[in-house]
């Protein structure tokens, strides 16, 4: 079996064996999640080892038929492959995984059978979406991911988790049905579903053509990122989706927007890009700064760090849009960064829920002279995620608003200001959790991290002091991918300015 085959189905085989184990072997159930996931982590790496960062051609790929569109001659083939777009997310997708699978220990403790099985089919979903080129295959991975958390958060949220999962499904049903109609007609056009072959071909469409294509694709991604005005769905499900489920969705199911916006964006629609940047981009910018003013106003502390994300992928898109090579390059660090440090924070929120049963600021306090590990480990996150000089957050915020800056200063200006922003609440809110005297008496007597919580944040905090000080290995993987959407961006930018350059003809030209 192939490389990209077994790093993408190796979790629904997992799946299928969970299903086959009686609910009530716990303990098997998880051993079963934790391994499968061990085993795609290892081959990840194994891929991220493997993988020539100076090349822009496909690597590894798989290519078999599939089937033809009926009333047609258009093949669907099953086809995969990895770039440098896209190495990052399927590495952190697979190294992601068992943390989050150990986290499910603290707070899964019913249904545990049926949770570990959407936990792994939405792994093989991710990992689709990352490594399909072809549009069809890519859609149907789309929709697979989507499904899991759908369960996840309507049968392990809190409270309110009706609300947040008929809101979240309104929310990802428009877009995807969007997406859908653009698909359709990307194929229809060009009578092929490979996506290679599109993202050569799509940018040499009549502008008007590009525009709307891309404007399909962008409205799914937007929202799923998301973007102003399509983020109010986000806090809600982040805050009633249990532990695990918002470690993922941080994590990755986000970055899947970003991801689209660069591969079926940047990539495939060059021209309409250009275009309609300066919109992504103040789009971007405000993002970052609303995103930080709504964190600032929230009192429960797992909705700060949900609101928080609204400005931190603002970043992401800011860089992309920038359509710089250090804007680029950044975003794409900046994807890995945001799932690393939010990731964490999402870790860390869930094990200070288990043992207080409240998520309200007012209720802490002096936590750290009960839990110095954990107070260790909060703080370190926070300095990660405000973007300290020497952890991984500085780098992708640098080299974003360094493209930013090449491009648009107004909104890179706007963008530390979010920098600002962003140390205040993240700062305040850990001022407030675990310093000043003790003033609930249920905080005096909590336990502290065990060994279990402390090694599946190690491997995270690891890769944020790495790529801290050491980015280049995690940039060079994208330098051969980023040097051919350059080209294309230049060559769309020179075209522009030709068009630009051509003057209309006077009356007496014309009557000439």
């Amino acid at each position: 079996m192939d490389q990209l085959t077994l790093i993408t189905f190796l979790p629904l085989v997992g799946a299928l064996l969970v299903l086959l184990t009686p609910a009530s072997q716990e303990k098997v159930l998880r051993a079963i999640a934790l391994v499968t996931t061990l085993v795609v982590a290892v081959l990840g790496v194994r891929l991220y080892l493997q993988f020539d960062g100076a090349s822009a051609a496909l690597q590894c790929a798989v290519d078999k038929p599939w089937f033809v569109l009926p009333g047609s001659a258009i093949a669907v083939r099953y086809k995969l492959g990895v770039d440098g777009l896209s190495i990052l997310m399927v590495v952190l997708t697979a190294v992601l995984m068992p943390t989050v699978i150990l986290s499910t220990w603290g707070h899964i403790h019913k249904r545990v059978k049926e949770f570990m099985v959407w936990m792994l089919v939405m792994q093989t979903g991710m990992l689709g979406v990352f490594l399909a080129t072809d549009l069809v295959l890519f859609y149907f991975f789309w929709e697979v991911s989507l499904i899991p958390l759908y369960f996840m958060v309507g049968i392990w949220g809190g409270e309110r988790r009706l609300y947040a999962t008929i809101k979240f499904f309104l929310y990802t049903l428009a877009g995807s049905l969007v997406m859908l109609v653009a698909v359709i007609a990307l194929i229809y056009h060009f009578r092929t579903a490979d996506i290679e072959t599109l993202c050569a071909q799509a940018g040499s469409l009549e502008l008007t053509k590009q525009l709307w294509l891309f404007a399909g694709f962008a409205l799914a991604f937007s929202i799923k990122v998301p973007l102003l005005p399509f983020h109010t769905w986000l806090a809600d499900a982040h805050t009633e989706a249990p532990t695990s489920g918002s470690v993922v969705l941080a994590g990755v199911l986000l970055k899947m927007g970003t991801y689209g916006l660069l591969r079926f964006g940047v990539d495939m629609f060059p021209a309409a890009s250009l275009e309609l940047a300066p919109l992504f981009m103040a789009l971007g910018a405000v993002g970052i700064v609303y995103g930080a003013f709504l964190a600032m106003a929230q009192t429960d502390v797992k909705r700060l760090v949900a609101c928080s994300s609204v400005s931190h992928l603002g970043y992401v898109v800011l860089g992309m849009f920038a359509l710089t090579r250090a804007g680029l390059s950044g975003s794409i660090l900046q994807m890995v960064n945001h799932g690393i440090s939010t990731g964490l924070l999402f870790l860390l929120i869930g094990m200070i829920y288990e043992r207080r049963h409240t998520r309200a600021l007012d209720q802490f306090g002096g936590i750290a002279s009960t839990m110095p590990i954990f107070a260790f480990f909060l703080v370190f996150t926070v300095l990660s995620s405000a973007a300290l000089p020497g952890l991984n957050g500085f780098v992708g915020e640098y080299l974003i608003l360094l493209g930013a800056f090449q491009a648009k200063p107004l909104w890179a200006i706007i963008g530390v200001l979010g920098v600002i922003f962003g140390a205040v609440y993240l700062l305040v809110a850990t001022r407030r959790v675990l310093f000043g005297p003790v003033t609930h008496e249920e905080n005096k007597h909590l336990e502290d991290l065990n060994v279990r919580e402390i090694g599946l944040m190690l491997p995270m905090v690891v890769l944020a002091v790495w790529i801290g000080f050491q980015p280049t290995p995690f940039l060079d993987q994208s330098r051969g991918s980023l040097d051919r959407v350059m080209k294309k961006i230049e060559l769309a930018r020179g075209a522009q300015s030709a068009a630009l350059e051509v003057q209309p003809l006077t009356t007496e030209e014309v009557v000439r």
